[in-house]
């Protein structure tokens, strides 16, 4: 029986619906967190909680990551059900070191067309 003042009234729990919804989201598996923050209401950093606490009960895994602007996998992509976590895409010593090298001959390059000399 429905409390006096709540008689005839409907009862809308917010929390229960937005977790409703952040979960039927991540059983896609195909958005980030800020993306499902922003679907579902919650705040950025209450979706990184529940992520994190799906996760660390086997509840979730992390399906893909994808590139940040520095181009390093470290945006999660959280996904329900169990499963393997994918593995990050990382670059040797010596590909560092070759991107690094193509940047300074490029910032040099530019220099020398702005008439500067490359110090």
């Amino acid at each position: 029986m429905a409390p006096p003042l709540n008689k005839g009234r409907r009862i809308v729990k917010v929390n229960a619906m937005s977790q409703a919804k952040l979960i039927a989201l991540m059983l896609e598996g195909v958005y980030t967190c800020e993306q499902l923050a922003e679907e579902t209401g919650l705040h950025y950093v209450t979706v990184l909680q529940y992520t994190r606490e799906l996760h660390r009960a086997k509840a979730a895994h992390i399906s893909s990551w994808e590139k940040d602007c520095r181009g390093r996998d470290a945006i999660k992509v959280y996904q329900i059900g169990k499963g393997r976590d994918a593995k990050r895409e990382k670059m040797t010593a010596a590909q560092r070191q070759a991107r690094y090298q193509a940047k300074k001959r490029a910032h040099a390059m530019c220099q020398l067309f702005a008439g500067k000399q490359a110090s």
